[in-house]
């Protein structure tokens, strides 16, 4: 059964998948980030109303203030939210200090096995201690960093030639780390139409997560690694190694030649703007973005197409995506339980992608039809066989605000040298891992 058979198949499923557990109608708040797969999630969890009897609330929260808002919530312990989905990077402090439910015991009685799951979405947004069958999330939304640039351009003859002549190579999609840069360069400063352009749109945010996810979606395909020997916090000779000082010298590099002017503060929405409005050749961001970008009347359709982030020394990927979790302050578990049955379903997995969220479903990733369901299908399959992702430890946040000040520091601000500023940043994690007492 392909996927959008699945999909249609839903509403049987539905029906016969039975709500009997909860006989009173609980109002659920579902927290998340505001974005467009939120808006998908909304349209497509009118079904489990219906189907259920309870009601869906959704508290949304704009990405730049997502995780301080959350993160206070649940160290708090309020109340708000019944069902989370939050960053892979959380399941540490979730599982560790109490704010997620383990959900072993209900998989087991709801008939959910995680082995239903892309392997690399159940590794990073359910489980802990990592790689353990100890899980505190469902897979919700797979998401990796990719790239798209303006296939128009690309396909012009007059560009091409002018590539041709400058480069010695062909304008394609780009094979390695060195080439998106080359690219990038012979677009800098370029007239198309009478309007200046740049190369691309990458990440240089400084506040949340930006430059984090920007850097790494460039040092994992060099080779970077966060430790030694996985669980041993061994970072010396892994975080600034040779491979991990030439990449992070490579996205300085970037920046500092083929972006758009003062663009020193910028993630997911400066990304978007800048593609939208003719202003970059090629952007970074998340796959998420991406129905959204291809249905955009201006740059989408036959305008854009999409790529995997270009291996170097080897194939990789910054991770994004989320797991949805049920709360364990609040006082509704049982109807929280139920969403999360009814959201493992394969059929609802399967409008799941169809209204632009990103299933981690092996029913609809394996379906025959899923690759050429739409345009960055088969990107977005090979980007999930290549994620790295941050730690996730309950100290990520005060592990992430060290590496966005270190990076942010050499990139941006133009302070030291890419390997003062990788050692500094193991001196940062040293200290917070040993006031965790893990060293």
């Amino acid at each position: 059964m392909t996927y959008s058979r699945l999909a249609k198949a839903g509403a049987v499923a539905l029906v016969t998948s039975g709500f009997a557990s909860s006989a009173i109608a609980d109002d659920l708040t579902l927290c998340w980030a505001a974005w467009d797969p939120a808006n998908a999630l909304v349209e497509l969890s009118k079904e489990f109303e219906s189907q259920s009897g309870h009601n869906m609330s959704f508290e949304f929260v704009p990405w730049p203030n997502f995780a301080d808002r959350m993160l206070n919530e649940l160290n708090s312990g309020g109340k708000l939210c019944d069902l989370m989905i939050g960053d892979s990077q959380w399941i540490g402090g979730g599982a560790e200090n109490g704010h997620y439910v383990k959900l072993n015991d209900f998989f087991d009685s709801s008939g959910i096995s995680m082995d239903d799951f892309a392997p690399a979405t159940v590794y990073a947004y359910s489980t802990w201690p990592k790689g353990t069958p100890n899980y505190y999330a469902l897979p919700a939304m797979g998401d990796a960093n990719g790239w798209f640039y303006r296939k128009d351009w690309f396909n012009r003859a007059d560009i091409k030639a002018a590539y041709k002549s400058a480069t010695g190579q062909d304008l394609r999609e780009p094979q390695s780390q060195k080439e998106l840069l080359q690219i990038a360069q012979f677009f800098q400063g370029r007239e198309i139409d009478g309007k200046t352009v740049y190369g691309a749109a990458i990440f240089t945010e400084r506040g949340s997560e930006g430059i984090t996810m920007g850097v790494t979606s460039a040092m994992y395909p060099w080779g970077f690694k966060y430790e030694n020997t996985p669980g041993k916090y061994d970072m010396d000779g892994a975080v600034n190694s040779a491979a991990a000082v030439e990449a992070l010298e490579f996205y300085k590099e970037f920046y500092q030649t083929a972006t758009p002017p003062g663009y020193t503060n910028a993630y997911m929405g400066e990304s978007l703007d800048a593609f939208k409005s003719g202003q970059v050749a090629m952007a970074m961001n998340w796959f998420a973005f991406f129905p959204g970008l291809y249905a955009d009347p201006n740059t989408g359709g036959d305008k854009i197409e999409f790529f995997v982030n270009p291996p170097q020394n080897q194939a990789g990927s910054t991770l994004g995506g989320q797991g949805i979790s049920v709360v364990a302050y609040s006082e509704k578990q049982d109807a929280a339980l139920e969403y999360i049955k009814w959201f493992s379903d394969p059929a609802v997995q399967a409008k799941w992608w169809e209204l632009g969220g990103y299933s981690a479903h092996n029913s609809v990733l394996q379906d025959p039809g899923f690759v050429k369901s739409q345009p960055f299908a088969a990107d977005f399959l090979e980007a999930m066989d290549g994620v790295q992702d941050f730690w996730q430890e309950p100290a990520y946040a005060e592990l992430l605000l060290a590496m966005q000040k270190r990076v942010h520091d050499y990139v941006v601000a133009d302070k030291g040298t890419a390997k003062e500023a990788l050692d500094k940043l193991i001196e940062d994690w040293t200290e917070v891992f040993e006031d965790e007492g893990k060293l």
